[in-house]
């Protein structure tokens, strides 16, 4: 894994809430349609300048950001926008995460191809097809039923037979399918919720943002003993909802 501190210190905050404006001012003037070989320039220098730059060399990681088609999970209007080294605005007040961190997060999980994953947070999908790009099976859990709906089809789209949504309460996690080697969270808890902790499997890794709107991302690690922690970088996701806040 990366010196997170190391590396966040030599670049500039990574911050998950998008400018809202660029839905808005990304429909002004029309712009010539990319090719998909446009798309795929991009996504290699989307990985060499924002991710292999800051410290992030795990060649399977790399591969998977070169492979999934960042821009068929944006909106149309937004397609020219979807390699920039920002979050960008989906639907319902949600993003999807800035590229470097969707590839630390993806790092840290630590994943190999018989890895069996919990997202927690589907949002548009794409951090959810990068992690099939590595894992056996990922199950994914969205709040929002029109997410969930959207990125389900999208996913299918892109034929990623390996990854299972369904709408509920991701404070409670997916327990039909525990234990997990591996739970990615892409919602700020102000706590670990505890139904994550009893799914993640020994040895298994837990990567999740936590705090109010000064948030760390942790890397909790299930050992015999306890749980092992690793503050890395700080982050701003959209906060984590659902009957476990109150």
């Amino acid at each position: 894994m990366t010196n997170a501190n190391m590396v966040f210190d030599r670049f500039k905050s990574l911050a998950e809430v998008p400018d809202q404006s660029l839905s808005r001012n990304s429909t002004r003037h029309r712009r010539p349609e990319a090719t998909e070989q446009t798309y795929t320039d991009q996504r290699h220098q989307m990985v060499q300048r924002q991710v292999v730059a800051r410290g992030v060399t795990d060649d399977a990681v790399l591969q998977a950001l070169e492979t999934v088609p960042r821009h068929r999970f944006v909106a149309a209007n937004l397609t020219h926008l979807a390699y920039r080294d920002a979050p960008l605005p989906t639907s319902h007040g949600q993003t999807i995460s800035q590229p470097y961190v969707v590839a630390f997060m993806t790092a840290a999980a630590g994943l190999s191809p018989q890895s069996r994953v919990l997202e927690v947070g589907t949002g548009s999908g794409y951090q959810t097809a990068v992690l099939a790009e590595l894992a056996a099976e990922v199950y994914s859990v969205e709040l929002l039923p029109d997410l969930a709906q959207q990125a389900q089809a999208t996913l299918a789209q892109l034929d990623y037979g390996n990854v299972h949504v369904k709408q509920g309460n991701g404070y409670e996690g997916w327990a039909d399918y525990a234990p997990y080697d591996a739970i990615v969270v892409t919602a700020a808890p102000t706590r670990i919720p505890a139904a994550l902790v009893d799914q993640l499997a020994l040895g298994g890794r837990l990567v999740v943002p936590v705090g109010y709107s000064s948030q760390t991302l942790l890397v909790v690690t299930k050992r015999a003993t306890g749980l092992a922690t690793e503050y890395t970088i700080p982050v701003r996701f959209v906060p984590m909802v659902g009957e476990g806040e109150k």
